[in-house]
């Protein structure tokens, strides 16, 4: 079934015309899908929908947004950005995204939310993937998203009564009470580059906003998908995160916090 796709002349000119055309057909396209930008749910069949083309040095990746979000649009990322936190794909896929019959893409969705501990509220960002992530050249076969962020130095939560331990190098980006990125560093130890970027600044609330000032210090807890979920309520997303903790399903670090 046709859907409602807009195709810029840019990603166009990335995946060629066949497979533009494709998309356009309803081919390789999903009908719901978590647009990239606000993280909400999507249907290319019932409303505009922008096609994102994530595009590192060897690896590229599309992914879907409401057009009322950000028009379609090649985004240049590093390589590593791209493989280890944005893109999963299957077994039965091949390396290339847009050649996969089937890609299944990963998304970084962001909660921000006040945790409670040791009797203070902290300010703290809850990561958790759409979809499996994999690490890159490994089979696609087991989610990879906690031993890959291991590997960067978060530690896992076994229970939420201590803040977690900080990690050097990186940082939390906030500027005009808006979240802009949580940063990483960068190649060869050169200043600092985006793990994970806000296609279009996230408010926080005055509260989020007024606790990381005190504290200078986000707490930024990461796990697989379908640990957490969009939890309306900080009690609810607390109770979520302590369960995905005695599953032995979060890691977290604490960042200094970078803006105001």
């Amino acid at each position: 079934m046709p859907r409602m796709l807009d195709v810029s002349e840019d990603v166009r000119a990335e995946i060629g015309d066949e497979e533009a055309d494709r998309l356009l057909a309803g081919d390789n396209a999903p009908g719901s899908y978590d647009c990239t930008s606000c993280r909400t749910p999507g249907d290319s069949e019932q409303e505009r929908t922008s096609t994102v083309l994530f595009v590192g040095d060897e690896t590229a990746v599309l992914a879907f947004a409401h057009a009322s979000c950000i028009p379609s649009q090649v985004v240049r990322v590093a390589e590593e950005q791209l493989q280890g936190a944005v893109a999963s794909i299957t077994a039965a896929d091949t390396a290339d995204a847009l050649s996969a019959a089937h890609p299944e893409q990963a998304v970084l969705g962001v909660t921000s939310g006040l945790v409670l501990i040791e009797g203070e509220l902290h300010p703290a960002l809850v990561v958790e993937p759409t979809a499996p992530v994999a690490r890159p050249g490994s089979d696609g076969l087991t989610d990879e998203f906690l031993p890959l962020l291991a590997d960067q130095g978060f530690h896992q939560v076994t229970t939420l009564d201590e803040k977690p331990a900080a990690l050097p190098g990186w940082s939390v980006l906030v500027a005009m009470g808006q979240l802009h990125s949580v940063l990483q560093p960068g190649p060869g130890g050169a200043g600092q580059a985006a793990w994970w970027q806000a296609h279009q600044p996230l408010q926080v609330t005055e509260g989020w906003r007024a606790a990381a000032n005190k504290s200078h210090t986000v707490l930024v807890f990461a796990a697989p998908v379908g640990s957490i979920g969009q939890q309306p309520r900080e009690d609810l997303l607390r109770d979520a995160l302590e369960k995905a903790a005695a599953n032995g399903r979060l890691v977290a670090a604490a960042m200094p916090l970078a803006g105001t």
